[in-house]
């Protein structure tokens, strides 16, 4: 009983102490390291399901001990680039032009030039900012010869060396990138605002992880320190699913397992660095995914060797059940989040923005951040102060869903993504889905006809949220397209 409150108490002081930092605003302005594994699972990290996981992760494991885990985290859409919009944004990607699917490159950037971003944010509070992995959020290349754009190629042809980048992440907000647009381009090497070589997909994720850490080796130098946002949104552990030779038959279950556990390593590498230049203790570190796994690793045969990719959420990539964009998301950042912990509040990578702006102590610009709201208290076991009502979730193909608390309705007859049932396979079932989380996590049984009201009332705020520009309180503020279908199967 002694030791029970021991514990207690230092938990309460923990807290209490971090309470009284956070409330009098003298956090000091930390290192921001976010790292986004690419179309990781909730269930392919082996410490958040540990009865179903057979995928061995150490590092991201270690994480998990050293800071908090948010369990109820989800990303902004259940494929790449529409979250990865939300993490830049602080805005959902439906707001824009792209209203399905993903963008293939080779067009203008899908972040409009005076929109502000987490990098152009951070880069006016004097932040040094950098990106290294995937962008997968369109821009152009200019031919090096006729300084021309480039059309995209219907055989899918690479941009040529020494093509040059007007509008990426250089001129979104980043002093630095080194990295690619996406996978079906990730031979051609970008670095900054130009096209330095091709080489093999295999040499990528080592590549991403020198690169990241000859960065903060270089921070380490710097005779002005400043503080770095370092982003690294990987393209692991995506296809191509390749895993160098070091790390081939590591996992004992195929090419996937085996990538996941050299992505692992990438991690490792990461924070080891920041823990040999000394910035460990000063550094928020976020762990998390853009959406759930691919059905392209075999997702049954994982299966069957124990291994559960979602942890028992239904669906997977491309879907609008939870499996598809209920992701890992894990934050450390010593002396600060406790350790060891978790958190169930509902959180999206949209989120990210507005915790970053309050860890400065700066509001975001005006017109920003639209869908964003802070998790910062949450990191201090506080309620988060939220003037949104809940999250929309949406899947590859359109399809619009709705959690507020322990509802969730979706606007889709079926997965409304890759997983069977899909739409098509739907027909004649129901025109909506709603269910009760606290009592079913798995989405098995549809109380739509049980609880009407609850209908009613969560696709009139999924409404209000869109027709409104924003789904928190602030500016007015509008979508970038006049008409945003509600829904894509059937009428309603």
């Amino acid at each position: 009983m002694k030791t029970r409150f021991r514990i207690y108490l230092c938990a309460v002081i923990f807290v209490a102490s971090n309470h009284c930092l956070f409330s009098q605003n003298k956090i000091e302005r930390p290192n921001i390291v976010l790292i986004l594994c690419d179309d990781l699972g909730y269930g392919d990290v082996q410490s958040l399901a540990p009865e179903t996981s057979k995928i061995k992760t150490p590092n991201i494991d270690k994480l998990t001990q050293e800071g908090m885990v948010f369990t109820d985290a989800h990303s902004g859409s259940s494929v790449c680039t529409p979250t990865r919009y939300g993490i830049m944004t602080g805005r959902y990607s439906w707001r824009t032009r792209l209203q399905r699917g993903v963008v293939q490159g080779f067009e203008p950037d899908l972040i409009d030039e005076d929109r502000p971003t987490i990098a152009n944010f951070l880069k006016n509070e004097d932040y040094r900012t950098a990106i290294i992995g995937k962008w997968h959020l369109n821009f152009q290349y200019l031919d090096p010869i006729t300084h021309k754009n480039i059309p995209k190629s219907q055989n899918r042809g690479l941009p040529p060396i020494g093509a040059k980048i007007p509008d990426g992440p250089i001129q979104r907000g980043f002093d630095y990138y080194h990295g690619f647009h996406h996978a079906g381009d990730m031979k051609a090497v970008i670095q900054n605002d130009e096209v330095i070589l091709h080489e093999d997909e295999i040499n990528m994720l080592p590549r991403l992880t020198r690169e990241s850490v000859a960065f903060i080796n270089n921070q380490g130098k710097e005779k002005e320190q400043k503080p770095f946002f370092l982003y690294v949104p990987l393209g692991s552990p995506h296809a191509p699913i390749v895993p160098t030779k070091e790390w081939q038959g590591k996992s004992g279950l195929g090419d996937y397992a085996d990538f996941v556990m050299q992505t692992d390593a990438t991690v490792g590498a990461i924070t080891s660095a920041l823990e040999h230049n000394g910035f460990s203790q000063n550094t928020l570190v976020i762990f998390s995914s853009d959406n759930g796994t691919s059905k392209i690793v075999d997702i049954p045969k994982l299966a069957q060797q124990g291994h559960i990719v979602s942890a028992g959420y239904r669906g997977s990539k491309a879907d609008l059940w939870d499996g598809g964009h209920r992701v890992p998301f894990i934050v450390k950042w010593p002396n600060k989040v406790e350790p060891a912990s978790t958190n169930d509040q509902l959180i999206c990578l949209t989120d990210i923005f507005a915790t970053v702006a309050e860890i400065t102590g700066k509001p975001m610009p005006n017109n920003s951040g639209e869908d964003s709201v802070s998790f910062l208290p949450a990191m201090f076991h506080q309620p988060i102060r939220s003037t949104r009502v809940g999250v929309i979730h949406h899947s590859i193909s359109g399809h619009f869903a709705y959690r507020k608390g322990k509802w969730k309705l979706l606007l889709a007859k079926g997965s409304g993504g890759w997983t069977s049932p899909t739409e098509k396979e739907s027909e004649n079932m129901p025109k909506v889905q709603l269910y009760n989380l606290e009592d079913d996590a798995a989405e098995t049984t549809n109380l739509y006809e049980k609880h009407p009201e609850i209908v009613k009332e969560l696709l009139a705020q999924l409404e209000s949220d869109i027709n409104n520009g924003r789904a928190t309180k602030g500016e007015p503020s509008k979508n970038d397209i006049e008409e945003i279908v509600l829904w894509k199967s059937g009428t309603h």
